[in-house]
């Protein structure tokens, strides 16, 4: 199994892709504006998209990815999230106002999008790769997702603050080897981190320390500006775990 970065940055500009991750050439993990990376014809290889949560720079390419490629697919894309994260992209993005709503078009019997729920600690079997809905504590409500190969797993917590239930599932995954974690704001940000349900370095810190399993650790959903910052004051905390910063490119094989 292989799993490319498209985008991991907090906010995007030149050279800054917001959070899509692509498992092989099929799924992807989020839909932010790294689906822009993508030809066509990869796009209309995209057969399934696991959501994290509703916020923007999640979701803001699966309009653009379904009107570029759903003549071309034959079948639905389908989009998998937690039941009030479909809602709101049915109710405040697909509702025919602010963009088409393909969940009934071209035709109701034929559509070209299709939502399926998932609930925290669910599993959903594509081909030979399994995803299972992590626990996460974020202000839209969410789920990070564990992707096993088989051979050894990878998690992504998508957006999150401290979550001692997102701790409990990374330790029942025996082959955890890579995490993927966010950390969004710097130290000094630490009140707004907690208010708006994310983490900043101390946040994370103690976090790490009271996992058990030893994955390498790579940092994601940083703001361009505060990136050096953010890394070095994690690296002080916690200098004996393996942490490294995720970058657009990165592929991860497993």
């Amino acid at each position: 199994m292989k799993l490319t970065v498209l985008g991991c940055s907090g906010a995007f500009g030149a050279g800054q892709h917001t959070t899509s991750l692509l498992v092989d050439d099929d799924i992807l993990i989020d839909a932010g504006t790294g689906v822009g990376e993508l030809r066509v014809d990869e796009m209309t290889r995209i057969s399934h998209v696991f959501v994290t949560h509703c916020h923007l720079d999640h979701v803001c390419s699966i309009p653009f990815l379904i009107d570029a490629v759903g003549p071309a697919r034959g079948v639905p894309l389908v989009v998998h999230g937690l039941t009030e994260t479909l809602d709101a992209l049915q109710t405040c993005l697909f509702n025919n106002r602010i963009w088409p709503d393909f969940t009934t078009l071209p035709r109701a019997d034929a559509p070209w999008l299709q939502f399926h729920p998932i609930e925290t600690g669910q599993s959903r079997q594509c081909g030979t790769r399994l995803l299972t809905a992590l626990p996460a504590f974020h202000i839209a409500g969410a789920v990070g997702y564990c992707v096993d190969s088989g051979a050894s797993s990878l998690a992504f917590t998508g957006d999150t603050g401290p979550c001692d239930a997102l701790r409990e599932a990374l330790e029942t995954v025996s082959n955890l080897r890579y995490l993927l974690i966010e950390t969004a704001f710097c130290e000094h940000e630490r009140a707004r981190a907690i208010a708006s349900r994310h983490l900043c370095p101390s946040l994370i810190a103690a976090e790490l320390s009271k996992l058990r399993a030893q994955p390498h650790i790579f940092i994601t959903h940083m703001k361009p500006h505060a990136a050096a910052s953010i890394m070095s004051e994690i690296q002080r905390l916690i200098p004996d775990r393996h942490v490294t910063l995720l970058q657009r490119g990165h592929t991860f094989e497993f």
